[in-house]
């Protein structure tokens, strides 16, 4: 047990900045990559909805699909496009537009929104895979090389699909990027090939547009209600916007230019839009020609459930035109790109919960490392695969409204950061934007609400984990370092050569000398510290409580003849426990420390410290102590007067 526990302990770390796996080697000078091939990192999630994208789009729109597709672009390269590129300005490290957001709302109200996007962003990336592992498995059924047992059993093939992935990231993921730029380069060039294929039987045979546009025409005679029919189902396109997350996610693999720094990396910055560009380009070109080929070449009846180009155009198109031996090369090239988008998306997931939770107190200490967390994601994804029956149409929903939602809140970051630069031209542009991914929401939610039912699966089970979480780690010093002063260093000094330490708690609300004189004169005479014993006061100033660790800076000063020790942190009683711990490394004497006791009942006090740092602060500050140093001859005394 104690082999397994260090196994998958052993790659813990503070910094989880661009993750690639359990065995990457992280040092000074951590090995970079050219925009290009960590675009194909990101264009694993972006470009494999090819596999399934134009389906959906021939699915919701019907005839008029290339029309909603041409809104999707729209949206893409004026909309996503421009928001993300702002993002990969305003957070160079990875940190995307939740950490942009959490800078906005102080203390605790911060926490719980962001809490409440990484719920999103949990909807958004877990169905990535499971989404991206059922289609894989659809592509692998349909194929008519598939051994005929495989038929009806797409459940097993996606879980065993995602066993894969877990494996692979289990073992180490360090060819991440080398595996994805042969799978883009691969799979983008078979793309090209059948939509090459479509477009020359469609060019060959001139009727098939014609029926085409005769459809459009009976059905939607109005050109002004075929756009609004469009503007309508073009939230269930959303698919289409997928990736941009994730590209600023790894934002820390590319590599910059020679003049960046840590504190300006414009290089990197430049480097990133540029991938988001052309990434953007790209897709948007391939999404509006296989849109044609498809909504034009393939029956409507095939893409329903059940239909042979459901979740399959492309591959469909393959098939009939290319062969049954190209469309079985064409189906590996999906189903591996669909298996490897899961990757992408594991990836960003191991990015953003051990960037936040483990911060806030509000995860365990193994979700830090990545074994665990993957271990946890793997039997998630296989939850919601068995929820989902592996349907690619029934994820569609969840996986929109994780997407949209991430982009909507990441153009409202955009836009009160042009707001905060007083920049109003762009201000008026985000707002705009804003205003579209909104509207794009709100009408994803209110016509498929099983995909805001399963991120607010995702987002209870992260408050419920968090709120546990936090309670659980309440005892923990929660002091990442102690650094005192040369006036405090000076304090201590002279108490240690006295051979004792007192430290008497103060409260910060009580400052005067007169207050010292009393305090003092009181613990002396309830707590029997002699005259010739000098005493230290610890005061704590509570900054902000929803913080869980952070570093002390201890300042000492003098009042008359009376010495000060005044810190600011998120907790009084750990900050206490952990400053004791400090001052008996530093001197080698073990002080002891008085307090007197709280006002107040004992439930209210316990919560006044979960969530405000204060209350029960005796008490609390012994059992930090204790479970710190279970050895009580090295523990600071506490002494309750």
């Amino acid at each position: 047990m104690r082999r397994v526990r260090g196994w998958l302990l052993e790659d813990i770390t503070e910094e989880p900045a661009g993750y690639q796996g359990p065995h990457r080697v992280v040092s000074k000078a951590e090995h970079r990559h050219p925009w290009w091939k960590v675009m194909c990192l990101t264009g694993v999630d972006y470009f494999s909805t090819l596999g399934y994208q134009p389906g959906i789009a021939a699915l919701a729109a019907g005839t008029l699909a290339p029309v909603a597709t041409v809104v999707l672009i729209l949206v893409t390269l004026f909309g996503a496009l421009p928001v993300y590129r702002r993002v990969a300005r305003e957070s160079p490290r990875g940190e995307g537009s939740i950490a942009m957001l959490e800078k906005l709302l102080p203390r605790w109200g911060g926490k719980l929104f962001v809490l409440v996007l990484l719920g999103f962003a949990a909807t958004d990336f877990m169905i990535t895979i499971t989404l991206s592992a059922a289609d894989g498995s659809a592509h692998l059924i349909e194929n008519p090389f598939a051994p005929s047992w495989l038929s009806g059993r797409a459940v097993v093939v996606t879980l065993v699909l995602v066993a894969l992935l877990s494996g692979v990231f289990l073992r180490g993921f360090t060819e991440a990027i080398g595996i994805s730029v042969a799978l883009v380069a691969v799979y983008l060039g078979l793309n090209v090939i059948v939509i090459g294929a479509g477009f020359w039987h469609v060019f060959s045979a001139p009727s098939l547009v014609t029926d085409w546009t005769a459809a459009i025409s009976t059905e939607h005679a109005n050109p002004v209600m075929m756009i609004a029919v469009a503007l309508l189902v073009f939230p269930k396109l959303a698919l289409g916007l997928s990736g941009f997350e994730t590209g600023v996610v790894v934002m820390p693999q590319i590599q910059g230019a020679p003049g960046d720094t840590d504190a300006d990396p414009a290089g990197r910055i430049r480097r990133t839009r540029k991938l988001l560009t052309t990434v953007a380009v790209i897709m948007s070109g391939l999404l509006l020609a296989s849109s044609l080929v498809t909504t034009i070449l393939i029956p409507g009846s095939e893409f329903a459930p059940g239909g042979q180009a459901n979740g399959r155009a492309l591959a469909f198109l393959a098939h009939r035109y290319l062969g049954e031996v190209f469309g079985t090369v064409y189906d590996a090239s999906t189903i591996l790109i669909l298996w490897f988008a899961g990757a992408s998306a594991m990836a960003g997931l191991l990015n953003l919960v051990p960037r936040y939770l483990p911060r806030y107190g509000m995860a365990p200490s193994w979700a830090r490392a990545v074994r665990p967390l993957v271990l946890v994601f793997t039997a998630v994804a296989v939850a919601v695969t068995l929820y989902f029956d592996a349907s690619v149409d029934a994820q569609g929903a969840a996986y929109a409204t994780g997407v949209l939602v991430l982009i909507t809140s990441a153009a409202v970051a955009v836009a009160l950061s042009a707001r905060r630069h007083h920049q109003h031209r762009r201000l008026l542009g985000f707002v705009v934007i804003t205003a579209v991914f909104a509207y794009t929401t709100a009408a994803n939610i209110v016509e498929r609400p099983d995909g805001v039912k399963v991120a607010a699966f995702f987002i209870g089970a992260i408050l419920i984990v968090s709120l546990l979480s936090r309670i659980s780690r309440s005892y923990e010093l929660r002091a990442t370092s102690v650094e005192f002063d040369e006036t405090a260093l000076g304090f201590l000094s002279e108490a240690a050569a006295t051979g004792a330490i007192a430290v008497v708690a103060h409260d910060v609300d009580r400052l005067t000398v007169d207050e010292y004189r009393v305090k003092e004169a009181r613990q002396r005479a309830d707590s029997h510290i002699p005259d010739s014993q000098a005493i230290v006061f610890l005061e704590v100033s509570v900054t902000n409580s929803s913080d869980f660790s952070t570093d002390l800076v201890v300042h000492g000063r003098q009042c008359e003849n009376f010495r000060i020790l005044r810190v600011d942190s998120p907790a009084i009683p750990n900050t206490i426990a952990a400053v004791l711990l400090r001052m008996r490394d530093l001197t080698g004497v073990i002080p002891d420390v008085y307090f007197e006791w709280t006002e107040g009942g004992p439930l209210m006090n316990q919560l006044r410290f979960l969530f405000f740092g204060e209350g029960q602060v005796a008490s609390v500050t012994r059992e930090v102590l204790r479970r710190a140093v279970p050895d009580r001859a090295g523990r600071p005394r506490v002494h309750v007067g």
